[in-house]
């Protein structure tokens, strides 16, 4: 599909449905969002911790969430130093919001001088095989921008859940795609995901996030069981694809950030998919200690329990 095709199957964003009143508090924030883009990094920087502190007194359903998943995957950790991680992380995701906004709309020219990427050649040498590759990362708040950073080096399909919200789900996929190069693909498109494959293409993937016990494996995540998607290893064995490993981060201060590109897994797939995604959780448990404020903690990670537990977010 060349890029004429692609532009023309692109969703349009207007529709009347979506001026309906259901609607306006997503177009507005969708607007404000757009605005957030055009200020200057330090600004960008200055206002978002403020946001996320706000967040933090308001969302308190998601405070609550957060620090359960930090106790659970912390516990030697002094609670007052949990506290503080706590406010960290919403700190991080009032900055998400802005990172987000950058992802789509602000320009390279803007983007290229705060960051930097790290291992682009790992990723030319798992290409150059011509199976493919799962650009495997985890669900950080700089998910959106670390991602406008890898299409520098290589366009790529996002392999996604699709939004409930049918305005932002059309934002989204569409600013996805004119960064990415690729249209997005569904989870469920697996014919669509081989064909990608088997053109040579990058598909980016997040498989930390509880979507229930279908096709799932109870892990440990820092030590607690969690419900985990097997499908990095399934679609590798699958495909021959590469599993290519890259993880964002937000630097100290306004330093701009840094996306580490990892060399392809050796020996992946082994055969074993419950032994494949321990080695998944234990490669991303690696990567959050390192800015463990910067991990989506607000998602009810250990929802789906194993018979005869309950959920702790209960």
């Amino acid at each position: 599909m060349d890029n004429r095709t692609i532009a023309a199957a692109r969703p349009g964003l207007f529709n009347w449905h979506l001026l309906r009143p259901t609607y306006w508090l997503v177009w507005i924030g969708l607007g404000l969002m757009k605005l957030m883009a055009a200020l200057p990094f330090h600004w960008q920087a200055a206002v978002g911790r403020r946001l996320g502190r706000l967040m933090g007194k308001i969302a308190r359903r998601r405070r609550r969430i957060a620090a359960i998943n930090l106790e659970l995957c912390f516990p030697k950790l002094p609670p007052e130093e949990r506290a503080t991680l706590l406010d960290e992380h919403f700190m991080a995701l009032g900055l998400g919001l802005f990172e987000t906004a950058m992802a789509w709309w602000a320009s390279d020219e803007k983007l290229q001088c705060l960051a930097r990427v790290k291992g682009t050649e790992h990723l030319e040498q798992a290409l150059a095989r011509g199976k493919g590759v799962i650009l495997l990362t985890g669900h950080f708040t700089t998910l959106e921008l670390g991602a406008r950073f890898i299409t520098w080096h290589q366009p790529f399909h996002a392999m996604y859940r699709v939004h409930k919200n049918q305005l932002y789900e059309r934002v989204m996929r569409r600013e996805r795609e004119r960064r990415s190069g690729f249209p997005p693909l569904s989870h469920e498109d697996i014919r669509g995901l081989l064909r990608a494959f088997k053109k040579g293409r990058a598909v980016w993937y997040a498989p930390d996030q509880n979507h229930g016990s279908r096709n799932s494996v109870f892990v440990p995540f820092f030590g607690v069981a969690a419900c985990t998607v097997m499908a990095t290893s399934r679609l590798a064995a699958m495909s021959g694809a590469a599993v290519v490993p890259y993880f964002p981060k937000r630097l100290p201060g306004v330093a701009g950030y840094e996306v580490t590109i990892l060399p392809a897994l050796t020996d992946f797939p082994s055969g074993d998919v419950e032994a494949d995604t321990r080695r998944i959780n234990a490669l991303l448990e690696d990567h959050i200690q390192q800015v463990p404020e910067q991990y989506l903690w607000v998602h009810r990670r250990f929802k789906t329990q194993p018979p005869g537990k309950t959920s702790p977010y209960r």
